[in-house]
């Protein structure tokens, strides 16, 4: 149990009591030789063709992908189960650690923002996302569908890529229901809705910085005050290895991942001007399959927007997205085999197998109405100072409750306070 007590058992702020104690890790499993020597060789021959054909910048976006997916794999950073723990059983450590993401993320951004720094040429250009009934359905959508996914949108990925067969599915399912806003754009965008906040228009950077840490700190009070009530079972750990091999082979702590991925978010930010996002390149690609197969998703007015038909016109090497999201998958398939993890999953049941597909489709078409998922909207939103990204995070929990009830239809458990771990 992660107890820290004086002598006198007085307990301190760093006290999250739990009902037991978590279990021991076990030892990883050996190297998976070939799906490493392929995720390596994807790695580097991918980044050299990038970096030779589309310069620098887009180089350096696909390495940040990939030290994206060796920290998201190596953490097991988890959005989806963090709220699934904190609803269901009131275990707030994975909430906690989207505190310090946010944090580390905030407090880079807020740097480069107040400095006007960038690389290659960028500038930084944060933004508010609007305010409105389009953001509210959206994200609790997004996390009823990520509830039924068993992932969500960067967790998809680097499943994808540590070779978690379900979680195939749920990527198909995503793609396919962000391909179906695109195609539904008229019927879904133009709701009501008010001009985005962003707190630096209001109190300066310094100023939008502090009153975020200040709302973290109080989440970091607020899930201690809960956990302490309910005392939760602890959180399942996964294999590690050990000593200096944990770092490339094993299982980093979680709040070690959360700093690691806030400033590789902030890296994003420095490089390309603009937040770490990962939705909006699955409509991309799902388009691009279309033209393949001889369909016109050009015509859709969505496509029609100037700055999406540039997209759909141009290389995905030249998407800042796509070349994030594709080297979370490679980074995270290069991690998996190092740690003996990369395992493809040959049965799937049929209800999990339905799940994915539909909990992808919802997480597809909510992310598309928020503007923006769990990276995009919550993290990205919230660690520029933008009122929106607040608001996807309450009504994104408003939704796991709903995702929670709908689970055991697809034969999908829940933590319950009697299990040895959450």
């Amino acid at each position: 149990m992660a107890t820290t007590e004086t002598q006198a058992g007085e307990k301190k702020l760093l006290d999250f009591p739990t009902s037991c104690a978590a279990p021991v890790p076990q030892p990883e499993e050996p190297v998976k030789i070939v799906p490493l020597a392929v995720a390596g060789v994807l790695a580097v021959g991918l980044t050299w063709y990038v970096w030779a054909a589309h310069g620098a910048k887009f180089g350096v976006l696909l390495i940040l992908g990939l030290l994206l997916g060796l920290a998201l794999f190596h953490s097991r950073f988890g959005f989806t189960s963090a709220w699934r723990q904190l609803i269901a059983v009131g275990n707030g450590q994975g909430l906690r650690a989207h505190t310090l993401l946010l944090g580390t993320a905030a407090t880079l951004i807020a740097l480069i923002v107040g400095t006007g720094s960038g690389l290659f040429g960028s500038t930084p250009n944060p933004t508010a996302g609007g305010l409105g009934l389009a953001l509210f359905v959206g994200a609790t959508v997004f996390a009823i569908g990520m509830q039924l996914g068993g992932a969500c949108a960067s967790g998809t990925l680097f499943a994808v890529g540590s070779g978690q067969s379900t979680i195939v599915l749920t990527l198909g399912g995503f793609i396919t229901g962000s391909v179906l806003y695109t195609w539904a754009y008229p019927l879904l965008s133009g709701w009501p809705e008010f001009k985005g906040i962003l707190l630096s228009d209001h109190v300066g950077w310094f100023g939008s910085w502090a009153i975020t840490i200040a709302v973290l700190a109080a989440i970091v009070l607020g899930t201690r005050f809960v956990q302490k009530r309910r005392n939760p079972p602890p959180v399942d750990v996964v294999p590690t290895a050990r000593g200096f091999a944990r770092i490339y082979r094993g299982s980093w702590p979680v709040l070690v991942g959360a700093v690691v991925l806030g400033v590789l978010a902030g890296a994003v930010f420095l490089v390309s001007g603009g937040i770490w996002g990962v939705t909006s390149a699955f409509s991309l690609w799902g388009a691009k399959i279309l033209q393949v197969f001889g369909l016109h998703p050009e015509t859709w007015e969505f496509w029609r927007i100037k700055a999406n038909a540039a997209s759909l016109a141009g290389p995905i090497w030249k998407d800042k997205n796509s070349l994030t999201d594709i080297g979370i998958m490679i980074g995270a398939g290069v991690a998996a085999a190092a740690a003996g993890a990369w395992k493809i999953h040959s049965s799937i049941p049929w209800r999990t197998a339905v799940a994915a597909v539909l909990g992808g489709i919802l997480m597809g078409v909510g992310a598309r109405m928020a503007g923006g998922c769990n990276i995009g909207a919550y993290l990205g939103g919230i660690s520029v100072g933008s009122l929106h990204g607040w608001l996807w995070g309450v009504f994104a929990l408003g939704g796991t409750w709903i995702g929670l009830k709908l689970r055991p239809l697809f034969g999908l458990g829940n933590p319950a306070p009697a299990d040895s771990v959450c």
